[in-house]
């Protein structure tokens, strides 16, 4: 299997998509799956296997736990994990927008402040008569990031409803401050100090080699440049089953909606550059050989004495989503979650898996036919069809002098790029191959490795966006290989009450129980989504439903 096949039109995918819809609905009326028990009385290896595993290492050891497991098709296995009840030890409760006690008058208030400003907000809803409670936030110790104290929040009421947390929000509105109404639930301090009991709604897909004949692949869809639903990419490509993949470009304002914000290698292409040194879950379609690695790459353009070099592959020139990109690009070069790096000088190439036309702006674009032959220069502006087969290079700001004058009608161009290993060499890719990518890493060599300020989730000048996304319980996805060299793929529920998440420290935990030996976290939040047999499994936690995204990895039938 491809991962870009010969795909339908876009109204042909809206028409998927709706079918979809249909068929998830229809599925939700279908009977219970048998139980753990029957599956394993069927398997006496696969009995063996299951009872070896611990139980989910969230909340206290004694909460009940059930595990029920289903084969998809051979060498494919779903387990679907409940564990825990909600207890009495979560309320929902107001989390106060702290301002900022920084001398810059547009500074945003924020959830984390040091002590001093926590108090004077504190006694600012004291004089409006509330009763607020300042909270230090301690933070489990990760690899390279965590331990000791996030910073102080405050917080007001404890409610069994979000309406009653809700109506107090108003009051702290009416005495001149922000706020949200938080589940506590939903709270990552370590060791589990709120006494959360759950619950947690976990999938496992567990794909052994051994026993497989389908195919393990990516999709992205029609091209790049847009957006479809792991459930969409799910009937596209035929799968019995997929999950949503890598972090990709969401916001206009951040490049191209759909575009993978990191690498990406699809059947042994590379169409994405690497977030500097991320690390990325690289797959291959018969599921030997998974293996969370770290990459960087090198690509230039040859043909005109000394080679360019290319600043990345199938983006917007000047927007670098996450970072890690060239020495000159701002505000750094290493990667930065979330963040847009910009640099106005840049060489970038593209191919058909971009989309039907390159973006538009100022700057210079070269147009290559399938042999590398220069057949058309666009010397002012940028933005244009892609021949059939051929490329297009674009260049902004300085790098458009350098480009015009190694480009000339008639003359050939070659387009080299290829990704690098952690020592420097060149990456073999071949068609079977393909990376998405991800992170932070959470296991390294069978031991919890997370390394979320490797993998620039831990900005030292933002511990708010810390707080947020590794210390908090969020839905997430993750990804590894265990010692038999069987893919496992994994999505957890939460920010709601009936599934409360994971923060990083719990999320490389899970992984750990499952006996992995590499796992990385891939994109989570609210696109996190479990497909088999065309129903989605999980409850994506956005509010308009199952997210697009850029890409998922699928798993489909022999063929």
């Amino acid at each position: 299997m491809t991962s870009r096949p010969a795909l339908p039109s876009r109204t042909a995918v809206l028409a998927v998509a709706a079918s979809v819809v249909a068929a998830s609905a229809l599925a939700g009326t279908a009977a219970a799956q048998p139980s753990v028990d029957a599956v394993l009385a069927a398997s006496p290896s696969q009995a063996s296997a299951s009872r070896a595993s611990a139980t989910l290492p969230l909340g206290p050891a004694t909460l009940a736990e059930t595990r029920e497991s289903r084969v998809l098709q051979p060498g494919v296995t779903l387990t679907t994990i409940v564990r825990g009840q909600a207890g009495a030890q979560s309320f929902w409760t107001v989390e106060v927008a702290i301002p900022s006690s920084s001398p810059d008058p547009d500074a945003p208030a924020t959830a984390l402040s040091d002590k001093a400003a926590a108090e004077v907000a504190a006694a600012k809803l004291r004089t409006a008569g509330l009763d607020p409670r300042v909270e230090d936030v301690p933070t489990p110790k990760l690899a390279d990031a965590g331990g000791g104290s996030l910073g102080y929040r405050v917080r007001l009421g404890l409610f069994p409803t979000k309406a009653e947390a809700d109506a107090l929000r108003t009051k702290v509105i009416a005495a001149g401050l922000g706020g949200s109404s938080i589940y506590t639930g939903w709270d990552g301090e370590p060791d589990d100090v709120s006494g959360s009991t759950g619950p947690w709604h976990v999938q496992v897909l567990t794909i052994d080699p051994k026993k497989f004949r389908g195919g393990l692949d990516a999709s992205y869809g029609l091209d790049l440049e847009a957006r479809e639903t792991t459930s969409t990419l799910a009937a596209l490509t035929g799968a019995t089953a997929a999950i949503n993949a890598g972090f990709f470009v969401l916001d206009p304002k951040a490049g191209a909606p759909g575009d993978p914000a990191g690498v990406a290698v699809y059947d042994g292409h590379l169409v994405s550059e690497p977030t500097a040194g991320r690390p990325a879950l690289v797959i291959s379609d018969n599921a030997r050989g998974t293996a969370v690695e770290r990459f960087r790459w090198h690509g230039e353009v040859r043909g005109a004495g000394r080679p360019l070099p290319l600043d990345g592959l199938n983006r917007i020139p000047g927007l670098i989503r996450n970072c890690g990109g060239t020495a000159d690009d701002l505000p750094t070069s290493s990667p930065l979650h979330d963040v847009t790096c910009t640099d106005p000088d840049e060489l970038i190439a593209f191919d058909s898996t971009y989309a039907a036309l390159t973006p538009s702006g100022p700057g210079a674009e070269v147009i290559l036919d399938r042999r590398g032959t220069v057949t058309a220069i666009r010397p002012t502006t940028r933005g244009g069809a892609i021949p059939e087969g051929g490329r297009t290079i674009q260049a902004t700001g300085t790098q458009v002098t350098a480009l015009l004058a190694a480009a000339k009608l008639g003359k050939r161009l070659e387009i080299k790029a290829s990704l690098t290993d952690t020592r420097g060499h060149d990456v073999r890719l071949s068609p079977r191959t393909t990376i998405v990518n991800g992170g932070p890493e959470l296991i390294h060599n069978g031991r919890i490795n997370a390394t979320p300020k490797a993998d620039g989730m831990a900005p030292a000048d933002n511990p708010n966006f810390y707080y947020g996304w590794v210390h908090k319980r969020n839905p997430r996805t993750i990804a590894g290989v265990d010692a038999q060299g069987r893919t496992v793929l994994i999505t957890a529920d939460g920010r709601n009450v009936d599934s409360l998440g994971l923060g990083i420290a719990e999320a490389a935990a899970v992984a750990k129980s499952f006996a992995l030996q590499s796992a990385i976290n891939l994109d989570g939040g609210g696109s996190t989504t479990m497909v088999a047999n065309s129903k989605v499994l999980n409850t994506p936690s956005d509010a308009t439903g199952e997210r697009p995204v850029g890409d998922a990895l699928v798993i489909t039938p022999a063929r």
